[in-house]
C-alpha cells in the first residue's frame, strides 16, 4: 500500500477544493504596494513572538529571587540566547510600529467606513492588547527600570474613578509591586493576552474575508492570485523582518540592567517609548483629569467610524474633518514623543 493511499484511508478529507480556493484567491492590485499590505507585518511578527517567547520560557523563572538572574543567564550563558531575546525584544517594538502604520493607512484611506466599522474597532482592541502584552513583558526582566516603570504604570490605574483601587490591587496582587505582581504579569504575558490576541486576529481575518479587502479610490483596479504573487511577497517580507531583527539583536542587544531594588528609587523613571505621549500629558494635569481626557480621546478614535457620519451629511466635509482629526492626532503623538524622549 502506498503512503498516499495509507494516509488517505485514515484521513479521508478532501482538501483540493479548499487549497485551490485559498491559493487562487483574488487580491486587489493595490495590495502590491506594501503601504496597503502593512497589516501583514504584525501577522508575520506575532508567530515569531510566540516562537521566541516559548524558547525564552524554557529558561525564565518568574520569581523575584530568580527573574533577573534567569534573564542574565539567557543573555550571557544560553547558546544563542541573546539572539532569541533580541528578536523577541525588537519584534515587540516592530509589531507596535507596524500596527500604528497599518491603522494610519486604514484611517487616511477611510477603509473603516461601512460595512467595515467593526474591523476598525477590532484593530484598535488588537493595538491595545499589543501595548499591554509589551508592558507586561518589559516588566518581566525585573531590573531597576522595569520595576519602577511597573510601579508608575500600575499607579495610573488607581486614578480610574470608582474601580481604580480595586483594579490596582487585582493587577498587583496586593498593595505593592512584588512577587504576586510578577507572577500575574507572567500569566498575562504568556497565557491570557496571547489567547486574546489570537482570537481578535481570527475575528479580524474572518471579517476581512466576509467584506473583502477595501479598494481605495484613485488606485489601479483589478486582481492577482494569492499564489504565487502575494505568497512570494509574504516570504520575502518575512525573511527581511528576520534579517532586520537579527541585525538589531546584534548591534543593539537588549540590556540586562541592575536587579530591581525597591529601596532605591532611580532619579529618572520613564516608560517605554510607546507610552511617552500619555506619560508626558499626565505630568501637566491632575491624574483623574488626564485619565479622563485620554480615555475619551482613545474612545473617540476607536469609535470614529460611528462618530464620523454624525458630523455632516456631506461626504466631502466628513472626509476633510477626518483628515484634520487624523493629522492632528499624529502630530500630537509625534511632538509629545519627541519632547519626552529628550526630557529627563
Amino acid at each position: 500500500m502506498s503512503k498516499k493511499k495509507w494516509f488517505k484511508e485514515r484521513m479521508p478529507i478532501e482538501t483540493k477544493g479548499i487549497t485551490d480556493t485559498l491559493l487562487k484567491e483574488e487580491i486587489p492590485l493595490h495590495m502590491k504596494k506594501w503601504l496597503f499590505a502593512m497589516g501583514t507585518t504584525p501577522f508575520i511578527l506575532f508567530p515569531l513572538q510566540i516562537l521566541t517567547g516559548v524558547l525564552l520560557a524554557f529558561y525564565y523563572i518568574p520569581s523575584i529571587e530568580m527573574a533577573h538572574e534567569s534573564v542574565r543567564h539567557i543573555t550571557e550563558e544560553v547558546r544563542m540566547g541573546f539572539w532569541i531575546r533580541g528578536i523577541h525584544h525588537w519584534g515587540a517594538h516592530l509589531m507596535i510600529i507596524s500596527l500604528f502604520l497599518h491603522m494610519m493607512r486604514v484611517f487616511f484611506t477611510q477603509s473603516y467606513r461601512r460595512p467595515r466599522e467593526l474591523n476598525w474597532v477590532l484593530g484598535f482592541i488588537l493595538l491595545f492588547l499589543t501595548l499591554t502584552i509589551s508592558f507586561t513583558g518589559y516588566s518581566l526582566t525585573y531590573n531597576q527600570v522595569s520595576y519602577w516603570a511597573a510601579i508608575v504604570g500600575t499607579n495610573l490605574v488607581d486614578g480610574i474613578p470608582i474601580i481604580g483601587n480595586f483594579m490596582l490591587t487585582l493587577i498587583r496582587g496586593g498593595e505593592e509591586v512584588g512577587a504576586n505582581t510578577l507572577t500575574r504579569f507572567y500569566t498575562l504575558h504568556v497565557w491570557l493576552l496571547p489567547i486574546f490576541i489570537i482570537a481578535i486576529i481570527g475575528m479580524h481575518i474572518v471579517l476581512i474575508r466576509v467584506h473583502g479587502i477595501s479598494s481605495p479610490e484613485g488606485y489601479e483596479k483589478g486582481h492577482y492570485d494569492f499564489y504565487p504573487g502575494h505568497m512570494y511577497k509574504i516570504i520575502i517580507v518575512t525573511l527581511f523582518l528576520i534579517s532586520i531583527l537579527s541585525l538589531l539583536s546584534v548591534v543593539l542587544p537588549p540590556g540586562i540592567g541592575e536587579r530591581a531594588d525597591p529601596l532605591n528609587t532611580p532619579l529618572h523613571i520613564k516608560p517605554e517609548w510607546y507610552f511617552f505621549p500619555v506619560f508626558l500629558f499626565l505630568k501637566f494635569v491632575p491624574l483623574s483629569v488626564g485619565l479622563l481626557v485620554t480615555g475619551l480621546a482613545v474612545a473617540g478614535m476607536m469609535f470614529w467610524p460611528f462618530i464620523e457620519p454624525l458630523l455632516s451629511k456631506n461626504e466631502k466635509t466628513r472626509s476633510t474633518i477626518s483628515y484634520i482629526v487624523g493629522a492632528f492626532t499624529i502630530l500630537i503623538l509625534i511632538i509629545f514623543t519627541i519632547i519626552q524622549t529628550f526630557t529627563l
